[in-house]
């Protein structure tokens, strides 16, 4: 279904009911929107937006009255469970409006009995602005980005992560916004109506998979409005405190906050202060390399497998958001890399510290995401007690460290912990107690349920409870009392729909309850014929009581959660503060725990342009490699920039499937690795600081956008070529396979050359074309390395090993064997092979046309599966079975 297909014609309203009519005067609101309308339990939709999500939801659809002589479609979804309903439409390329009663409905009736409650969209759904739990991957963030590009051609980006509050701008060089955005992965890209409809915006968002482009009109993208939008929302005369914003950045940052505000119905997003975020400070990784390393994601777009997946030992959400970030967008300042590896070697070297911090983490809440919800005003009793129960993890850590006694953590964990600290703050301390006194251990979800304030924090709301559960009690108290009072063991208090309560007492005993001094307390009401009912002032006070007290208790107790509503919201800052802190402490705990567990060690990033790997393994293949029990065979990788000890250039031949790409990937991966604050799994490393890494690994087409394998793969290397810097890393696979073989051969020479006398870059290049191996005879800027593989036996043997000098053959035959390829035709290949070599392609191929050879005989059945035919296995015994056997070892050549 295509979710961004016009609505149709909005329905007249003539004939309509008062009910209608409101629904289409929201609907005109909400826009392109399905709009969610409440009607009780149910959020009902109508007309063409039940027509949609029926079909989208697969639900019934069915109808409500007539509208001009027609059905008027309507579908709906329990209130619920509305969510489970809302994920699936914002999967689907869905924007929902969600529109409630904002009304008492007592007070409606009091405009006439037929009076519609007033309704209002409160928010605008969209995949960008999710902040509930179970819309959102614990594990991942959930960025709305949003593009400016102004019309001096300037361009910047801004992003916020409604469910946490981050708020970061960058500016964008020219051509980087693939990248950028690859290295983010928003779910939603909002930018101008003219930007959304140009060929650099439709090429970035190709490369997000199912990230939606949201288009607002150009007026919005203004850098003068976007200041004032930003100085108004912080309520600020100057944004100077935050950073030195480009217009641009203005631009975007602006009309990113006009977007949240307008999906939150005018509401203000609850978002930490601006942080510039230039990316200048990252890394730099094309799309095209992102996806063939497969850092967060398979090529099929499957965690399991990636990167990411491999190495993520972190036990809470915000840890793994955290991990997933650094990965994403490693550092290329080597002092704050340094500054990385500091805390996870401390962390590495302390492993009794390091399991009590992993354990006291997996009891905290998502403290980031509870604030967000709470700040909307979405949260619910369960965000403040995750709030409370992430300030007691946060002392009990504090703790942890101070009762150990070690030495002095490195800068990053104390950052981390000073962070977490809420000792000195004595406001952020006394939440946490009160929050711990305040709320049951297990709350409802919704606020409206009740019940979440504990007993002794409230003397009004204990006393309300008192008489709405514990009525009985309170009256047969009472009962006693007058009882005694009267003289009267017979007396009761009870209750009617008329009276109310009342006491009663037989006829006999009534004369004694009329006379002074009874008279004074209980004032009679109505006589029977055996009895006689009183009142007393007492049990009319009680009775007001009893029947507000549900109400009154549940005012009393959505009173004292807005108060610490209050109270979280004025300590956003240090809550947030203290969320990155958890975060942080999780990804170096985690991340020794993943070098402790792989036996990686710790890189040396430097200045330098040389890479050093000795005994370097890949990360996700011996992982796999592992789970089957098998071993994974190390290598070594050095290059140079400056080609002093080591070659810049490294040609890699071989087989294939001998381990050329995986050693070529797994180098790459140690840069993100390393630069990410990762150890390394290899015996040493020494890394110079890479600027951009480049990727050009695998073959695929691009079918939708009219490329061959061959243009892709051209398109993919031309962008190296014109981009990559002395400081960048490359690796290149097979370049110019998909052509004829001299043009492959002189695009690949040519490719080779260029990267050593202009790009200037560290590279591995693997190739078959072994003409290349001989530029390596041209001085110490190139080398030779080939992955060995033996013939045994008329098989290939594959050893995995990298070592020095080029690869004498490509045994290309031989894998085709093991391929399944029939025999007859690898035979014919053998055959081809040998005149090829021997006499060279000219004059062999003259002499080996097209079908000049005989047909290849059709493969003849051994004995021995001649023999194989022959027996059933369900019909010999383990005496025959053994027999047969040795017959089918004798067949085969075996010795007996």
């Amino acid at each position: 279904m295509d979710a961004d297909r016009p609505a149709k014609t909005p329905p007249s309203r003539e004939g309509m009911t008062p009910m209608m009519a409101q629904f289409l005067d929201v609907k005109e609101q909400a826009g392109e929107a399905l709009l969610f309308y409440r009607m009780g339990d149910f959020y009902e939709l109508f007309f063409e937006d039940a027509v949609k999500a029926a079909e989208a939801l697969d639900i019934a659809l069915t109808k409500r009255g007539k509208h001009l002589g027609e059905d008027i479609p309507m579908c709906g979804v329990p209130a619920a469970t509305a969510e489970t309903y809302l994920s699936r439409l914002i999967r689907k390329g869905f924007r929902v409006a969600v529109c409630e009663q904002t009304e008492d409905p007592k007070e409606a009736k009091k405009r006439g009995s037929k009076a519609v409650v007033r309704r209002e969209i409160v928010r605008v759904v969209t995949p960008g602005t999710l902040t509930e739990d179970s819309l959102l991957d614990a594990r991942s963030a959930n960025y709305l980005a949003c593009v400016a590009r102004l019309g001096s051609g300037e361009m910047a980006m801004a992003w916020a992560d409604v469910s946490t509050g981050e708020f970061c701008a960058a500016p964008l060089e020219t051509g980087a916004l693939p990248a950028e955005l690859a290295a983010l992965g928003p779910s939603e890209v909002i930018a101008s109506e003219s930007a959304c409809e140009a060929r650099w915006m439709k090429v970035a968002m190709s490369n997000l998979g199912g990230a939606s482009l949201t288009p607002l009109p150009d007026a919005n993208f203004s850098a003068a409005a976007g200041e004032r939008r930003l100085k108004d929302h912080f309520a600020v005369a100057s944004l100077e405190a935050f950073g030195d914003f480009t217009r641009s950045e203005l631009a975007a940052a602006g009309a990113l906050l006009d977007y949240m505000s307008l999906t939150q119905a005018g509401g203000a997003p609850a978002l930490a202060a601006p942080r510039r975020a230039a990316s200048a400070a990252y890394l730099r990784i094309d799309p095209a390399t992102r996806a063939s390393l497969e850092i967060e994601r398979t090529m099929r777009g499957d965690k399991a497998g990636s990167l990411l997946h491999a190495i993520d030992r972190t036990v809470t959400g915000p840890g793994a958001r955290c991990l997933h970030n650094w990965l994403s967008r490693p550092l290329v300042d080597p002092a704050a890399i340094s500054a990385r590896h500091d805390g996870v070697e401390f962390f590495l070297d302390q492993s009794e510290i390091r399991a009590d911090l992993r354990a006291a983490l997996k009891a905290s809440a998502d403290l980031a995401r509870a604030l967000s919800r709470l700040q909307l005003q979405r949260g619910g009793p369960r965000d403040l007690l995750a709030i409370g129960t992430a300030l007691r993890q946060c002392e009990e850590i504090c703790a942890l460290f101070a009762e150990a006694r070690l030495a002095r953590p490195p800068d990053s964990v104390e950052a981390a912990l000073s962070r977490i600290s809420i000792a000195d703050k004595p406001q952020l301390a006394e939440l946490a107690r009160d929050l711990g006194k305040a709320f049951r251990p297990e709350p409802p979800l919704r606020l409206s349920d009740g019940g979440f304030i504990a007993e002794g924090w409230a003397a009004p709301l204990d006393e309300a409870r008192k008489l709405k559960d514990e009525s009985r009690r309170v009256i047969a108290s009472l009962q006693a009392d007058y009882a005694d009072k009267a003289g009267i063991k017979a007396l009761k208090v009870k209750h009617n729909n008329v009276l109310g309560y009342f006491v009663e007492v037989s006829a006999k005993n009534a004369d004694a309850m009329m006379s002074t001094p009874l008279s004074e307390t209980f004032i009679h009401r109505q006589t029977m014929a055996n009895a006689v009912r009183f009142s007393t002032v007492e049990l009319s006070e009680l009775e007001s009581k009893i029947a507000g007290a549900a109400d009154r208790a549940q005012r009393i107790e959505e009173e004292i959660f807005r108060e610490f509503c209050g109270r979280a919201d004025g300590e956003a800052n240090a809550l947030r503060a203290a969320a990155e802190g958890l975060a942080e402490l999780d990804v170096f705990a985690a991340l020794a725990e993943e070098a402790a567990r792989t036996d990686a060690v710790r890189p040396t990033v430097d200045s330098s342009l040389c890479f050093e790997v000795d005994g370097g393994r890949h990360p996700v293949v011996e992982a796999a490699l592992k789970r089957e029990g098998e071993p994974f065979t190390p290598n070594d990788c050095k290059l140079d920039g400056d080609a002093k000890d080591c070659p810049r250039l490294t040609f890699v031949t071989g087989p294939n499937m001998a381990g050329k790409s995986t050693y070529l990937r797994q180098n790459a991966l140690f840069v993100i690795l390393a630069q990410a604050g990762a150890f390394i799994p290899a015996r040493t490393a020494r890394i110079g600081v890479v600027d951009r890494l480049f990727s050009r690994v695998g073959a695929a087409d691009d079918l939708a956008r009219g490329r061959s394998t061959f243009m892709a793969e051209m398109i993919e290397t031309a962008a190296i070529l014109n981009q990559a810097s002395p400081r960048s890393f490359v690796i290149l696979d097979e370049i110019g396979r998909g052509t004829a073989t001299f043009d492959g051969l002189a695009i690949a020479w040519a490719c080779a050359e260029h990267l050593l006398q202009v790009n200037k870059s560290r590279a591995l290049f693997a190739t078959h074309y072994h003409e290349l191996t001989s530029l390596a005879e041209s001085g110490g800027e190139v080398a030779n390395v080939s992955l060995k593989a033996r013939e045994w036996q008329g098989d290939l043997v594959f050893l995995h090993e990298v070592g020095p000098g080029a690869a004498d053959r490509s045994y290309g035959v031989q894998v085709a064997k093991l391929a399944g390829l029939p025999s007859a035709a690898t035979r014919r290949a053998e055959a081809v092979l040998k005149r090829l070599e021997s006499d060279g392609p000219g004059e062999a191929l003259r002499e080996l046309p097209l079908f000049a050879a005989a047909a290849p005989e059709p493969e003849r059945e051994s004995e021995v599966e001649n023999a194989l035919k022959e027996i059933d296995p369900d019909a010999v015994s383990p005496k025959e079975a053994l027999e047969i056997l040795y017959r089918l070892k004798r067949l085969g050549g075996g010795e007996t």
